[in-house]
């Protein structure tokens, strides 16, 4: 690996701290000049869906997490970042988040984000993503409840039939 590599590497870790932290701080304007326009989120291994386009991913997170209550933090470690042409990437970062779900109902989840990169007009962007769980933890000051898959599934189906 030659130093511009690594330079490019850097760029992208500081693209990814960002996300983070504009993610964090509700700031969805600045948040939305992450990705490309073409942006394609997949969440679906995590029991999530897949939202094609940056304004429709940026709409649909700001509508789940808008409310300034509802706190988050993400946390991300460990990248491996392969710089694949002059304009394109690719990497993989573990994760650590908690979201506030309700006054006293936190989420802490662990996992993986797949990620692909493109640079435009200079700047690295957010291609694709795709969040995959490891395990999810649903805790309060009382109690801490891990969410099996077996969990995940039997809720969801009782949440879609409630909704339908």
């Amino acid at each position: 690996m030659d130093a511009a590599a690594l330079v490019e590497i850097e760029a992208i870790k500081q693209l990814k701290a960002r996300y983070c932290r504009l993610l964090d701080t509700k700031d969805w304007e600045a948040w939305r000049g992450l990705f490309a326009d073409d942006f394609l989120s997949d969440t679906s291994p995590a029991g999530g869906k897949v939202i094609e386009g940056a304004d429709g991913f940026v709409a649909f997170t700001r509508k789940a997490l808008e409310k300034r209550s509802q706190v988050t933090a993400h946390q991300v470690h460990a990248p491996e970042i392969e710089v694949t042409s002059d304009t394109t990437a690719r990497g993989i970062w573990a994760l650590e988040d908690v979201v506030r779900l309700l006054p006293g109902v936190n989420l802490r989840g662990y996992g993986h984000y797949h990620e692909t990169y493109v640079k435009l007009d200079g700047e690295w962007k957010f291609q694709s993503s795709t969040l995959t769980r490891l395990r999810e933890d649903v805790f309060n000051v009382l109690v801490s409840v891990y969410i099996s898959d077996r969990i995940k599934r039997t809720t969801g189906a009782l949440a879609r039939r409630l909704a339908g």
